[in-house]
């Protein structure tokens, strides 16, 4: 890595759902702010959430791991999961996938999720509002996980959409609406807790109007990878005051 800084370049590679058309502008947007650093995606199939066994079944790993390899050929610094399966699947998801990318790869990895969590505890945040578009029932067992770890949920919204793609087509006005009803419940912070949602740009918005910390897990995977790569994330502007605080 000291010779790839050196040279003036980092790459960051991030595994994409196949559906997913929010994160990758959002993720290259952030990105400006830092010099030298390019993301790079590897996509596999996903189209559909629910708790269903087929659409559990699309974060099996081997073909993440296909994806995250595809990505290794690009010789990134660094691999991370955009996206939130282990929010309903259980965090050891995330656990074990970052793991064989590392020993399948070498390369070290990271998750949304993963990075989310690190940021609640950095925080000591321990009271959370969770805005997602899925179905009440994962957004049931997100809950459920978070409160295995000693994080309760004081407010939620979610929209009941299962369908991947749609996820993106949910306007920032429904959001912030979303926002702004959790918020009434003075929740530590206000999780949007999907990476296809055209979200994260909106956060320092909402922060200003709510002075409530919020936290987008397109953000949170960039986030990690960027401290790991050895660089300075209060430096990163507009993106959630976590940049600032989770350190």
């Amino acid at each position: 890595m000291a010779d790839r800084l050196a040279s003036g370049r980092c790459l960051l590679g991030v595994l994409t759902p196949s559906s997913n058309t929010a994160l990758e502008p959002l993720t290259s947007q952030l990105l400006q702010q830092v010099d030298g650093v390019s993301a790079h995606f590897s996509r596999f199939s996903v189209t559909r959430i629910s708790l269903g066994e087929d659409e559990l079944k699309q974060f099996d790993l081997e073909p993440i791991l296909q994806a995250a390899s595809l990505l290794a050929d690009a010789k990134v610094d660094m691999i991370g999961w955009s996206g939130t399966a282990a929010g309903w699947m259980g965090f050891q998801q995330d656990q074990e996938l970052c793991q064989q990318i590392e020993q399948r790869t070498g390369i070290p990895a990271t998750s949304s999720i993963l990075a989310l969590n690190q940021v609640l505890a950095r925080m000591a945040i321990k009271r959370i509002a969770i805005v997602s578009p899925y179905t009440s029932d994962v957004q049931q067992k997100i809950i459920e996980n978070y409160q295995s770890i000693g994080i309760s949920t004081v407010a939620e919204r979610h929209l009941e959409i299962s369908d991947n793609f749609a996820f993106s087509e949910v306007s920032p006005e429904c959001l912030k609406q979303a926002v702004s009803e959790v918020a009434e419940a003075a929740p530590d912070a206000i999780l949007l807790y999907c990476t296809n949602l055209r979200s994260a740009d909106q956060v320092e918005q909402w922060e200003t109007e709510l002075n409530i910390p919020i936290i987008d897990t397109t953000s949170t995977v960039i986030w990690k990878m960027l401290e790991s790569q050895g660089f300075n994330c209060s430096e990163v502007r507009g993106w959630g005051r976590f940049f600032q605080e989770a350190k």
